[in-house]
């Protein structure tokens, strides 16, 4: 388990996600991965109430529609640099499209600690982090 003080905090986290919002390359701790998942549906929950609100009689959520396309790309990268951080590649993503076996394995791989040090992906976001300057 990662220790606090060597995982991203939720605003780190949020703030990655959206600098590398296209950036397919690297590695991407749990913590950052989960945090992104949390905002991602906190938002959503959010914006689908903001929707029912403003525009009861619509016919879609307009909010919630521009949401999800504003963070489709930045989700599926964080993804994929959430893969590469345990050495696999990206595009195991797509088992997300084979129901139930697929899920279980991407879950399975997203709560899975990291490889500690450099990998074939990059070097490890967590000691990257831990170098990084205390903030105030």
């Amino acid at each position: 388990i990662e220790k606090w003080g060597d995982a991203m905090n939720f605003a780190q986290a949020i703030s990655s996600g959206f600098r590398n919002y296209v950036g397919f390359t690297g590695r991407a701790c749990r913590s950052e991965f989960w945090f992104w998942q949390l905002f991602v549906f906190v938002a959503s929950i959010c914006l689908s109430v903001l929707d029912l609100a403003a525009f009861a009689s619509a016919n879609w959520s307009p909010l919630s529609t521009v949401f999800s396309l504003a963070i489709l790309l930045p989700g599926i990268a964080v993804g994929a640099r959430r893969l590469h951080d345990i050495n696999k590649s990206g595009f195991w993503l797509f088992l997300w499209f084979l129901p139930i076996i697929g899920w279980i394995i991407m879950i399975v791989w997203a709560i899975k600690k990291g490889d500690q040090g450099d990998n074939r992906f990059g070097s490890d976001p967590l000691a990257a982090l831990a170098a990084e300057p205390a903030q105030s």
